[in-house]
């Protein structure tokens, strides 16, 4: 069976928001189109306590996009986004939801971030997104969201490691930073990822 799995389409990832991908709304017609052709629709939302410790408002003396280890993991310090209960957080009100079985919530830890739908940075919590999908038999997992470079491509790999047949549908994304997002075409395809476009999977 077929998943589309919808990556982090937030608020405060689409233009006007604290850490707004580049076009990132672009994607919302995409999105709602593809729906229909997936026997199953389930998604992520970033959902990040105030204080996270990714946000470098979180660190003294620190800059927005610095890396600095957090616990052993690198981390780049991002703007506050997508804290529990606020409107950056909240979907986007041009997304359709109503396909939408399941919503896997992510990066609740303050210490660790999570950028996959499946695992935290560290690989040390489980949001039992991958046990879902084996429970529900789907074998292939389509990603699309934002942003591309980041959580979409962390949760293709994770999924791809979990056994699943991957599919990043390329232009139903956007991403952060263009070079970032050539190095992980190039690493899920060495990985036995395939990257594909919407328009081959609508009637």
């Amino acid at each position: 069976m077929r998943a589309l799995l919808l990556v982090d389409i937030q608020n405060d990832f689409l233009p006007g928001g604290s850490l707004a991908v580049p076009q990132g709304d672009a994607i919302l017609p995409i999105v709602n189109r593809l729906q229909d052709q997936f026997d199953l629709v389930v998604a992520t939302q970033d959902w990040h306590p105030p204080q996270h410790k990714s946000f470098a408002s979180s660190h003294a003396g620190k800059n927005v996009f610095e890396v600095i280890d957090l616990n052993g993991l690198e981390q780049v310090l991002w703007p506050d986004h997508c804290v529990q209960g606020t409107a950056g957080a909240a979907f986007s009100e041009a997304l359709d939801q109503n396909r939408i079985e399941a919503i896997f919530r992510k990066g609740t830890d303050p210490a660790v971030d999570s950028y996959s739908g499946f695992f935290d940075n560290g690989r040390r919590k489980s949001t039992g997104l991958a046990d879902y999908l084996r429970g529900k038999s789907v074998t292939e997992v389509y990603l699309a969201g934002l942003a591309a470079d980041y959580c979409v491509f962390f949760s293709a790999k994770d999924a791809l490691t979990e056994g699943f047949q991957v599919y990043f549908i390329e232009d139903a994304t956007r991403a952060i930073d263009a070079d970032g997002f050539s190095r992980a075409k190039a690493e899920l395809l060495q990985r036995g990822g395939h990257l594909v476009q919407s328009h081959t999977l609508l009637p």
